[in-house]
């Protein structure tokens, strides 16, 4: 695996450095709507934990209002279309908020496929993934739980699947990985919003 790892990480920073000169006018042109249209900072940053349990920011362009309950998951707010801001509505539809983490990518701190990075207080998660292994990589913009599953998937499911994914780690995953996701991207498969499926 360790061949790989290497692969992986060049892989990654090409990707995401040829994405970021490929994107920039659509981070321009969020940025401002974002910023005229509510009060608060364009980006919105969340402290999770990357490889081996270390902590770094996570970037998202903000999609929620500054007065909703930090460090909590949006599936577990009782009520989140009111936090949810009308552009943010967009943005999380269409997996648009996620973009900034290709500067996480470029940092080194996250990788285009690998288990979506914990809270730092979701300790049954986190707890989970012990049993697999899978807090010993770095985390990814998308991963083989998020392709099966997503927020529906039970904590005990979603940690099995990151432990397969270590199991299965090769280029010819991550791209299935890759490709799955726009899929699901486009149909908007099992994504939740609070105590309700959207």
């Amino acid at each position: 695996m360790r061949p790989y790892i290497v692969i992986k990480q060049l892989v990654d920073f090409m990707m995401a450095l040829i994405g970021i000169l490929l994107l920039w006018p659509f981070f321009l042109i969020i940025a401002v709507v974002i910023k005229f249209t509510s009060k608060g900072p364009v980006l919105f940053k969340q402290k999770r934990l990357g490889k081996n349990k270390s902590e770094f920011y996570i970037l998202k362009f903000r999609t929620m209002r500054t007065d909703t309950p930090s460090d909590m998951p949006t599936h577990l707010l009782q009520d989140p279309d009111f936090f949810i801001t009308s552009v943010g509505k967009f943005l999380r539809k269409t997996s648009l908020d996620e973009l900034p983490q290709i500067i996480n990518i470029l940092k080194g701190e996250m990788s285009i496929v690998g288990p979506r990075p914990a809270l730092w207080n979701q300790y049954d998660l986190i707890a989970e993934r012990d049993k697999y292994k899978a807090n010993n990589i770095k985390p990814g913009l998308t991963g083989w739980a998020q392709i099966n599953g997503r927020d529906e998937l039970p904590i005990e499911e979603k940690a099995k699947f990151d432990g397969e994914y270590l199991n299965l780690l090769s280029l010819s995953f991550d791209f299935l990985v890759f490709f799955k996701t726009i899929y699901n991207v486009v149909k908007r498969e099992g994504i939740i919003e609070g105590n309700k499926q959207s």
